[in-house]
């Protein structure tokens, strides 16, 4: 699979958070040998949790299919650029590869707003920005549309 296959998957995962009403967002991440061993969605709103966010639900259950908080060999993607949050949870997991949609522009952490993976952390992951990140910018600009009609 391509990285735009794993971003497709992610975008799948978007579309059903926003028909849920969740801010669009998913979340897949494969194994070293390109298995999706786990999926996420935001879930901020149904779980009344700033905790909910599609790369947390992801990286928690890939450590559990993997039995080990080290990620090694595995690649995130998520449709949006992550936050200061996930980036922190992508650093502390060990992920070496990130692949990303669309720009964060207000809180995104892989260039838009701070790049925290070129600070002085212990672990600095390859980063791919804009991996079919017109496709998921438009997701996210139709979801607030109708949100705020």
């Amino acid at each position: 699979m391509t990285h735009e296959d794993y971003m497709r998957e992610a975008l799948f995962l978007a579309r059903e958070a926003a028909a849920q009403g969740e801010i669009p967002v998913g979340c897949v991440i494969a194994d070293a040998e390109g298995r999706i061993i786990a999926r996420g969605a935001n879930t901020r709103e149904r779980e009344r949790s700033a905790l909910g966010h599609a790369e947390l639900a992801a990286i928690d259950e890939a450590c559990r299919s993997l039995s080990d908080w080290r990620l090694s060999g595995c690649t995130l993607y998520v449709t949006l650029e992550p936050c200061p949050m996930c980036t922190g949870a992508i650093i502390n997991a060990r992920i070496p590869t990130v692949v990303f949609g669309a720009r964060e522009e207000n809180f995104g952490s892989c260039g838009s707003v701070i790049d925290l993976f070129s600070e002085r952390y212990g672990h600095k992951p390859a980063v791919y920005g804009g991996v079919l990140g017109d496709e998921c910018a438009a997701l996210m600009k139709e979801f607030f549309e109708r949100l705020r009609k």
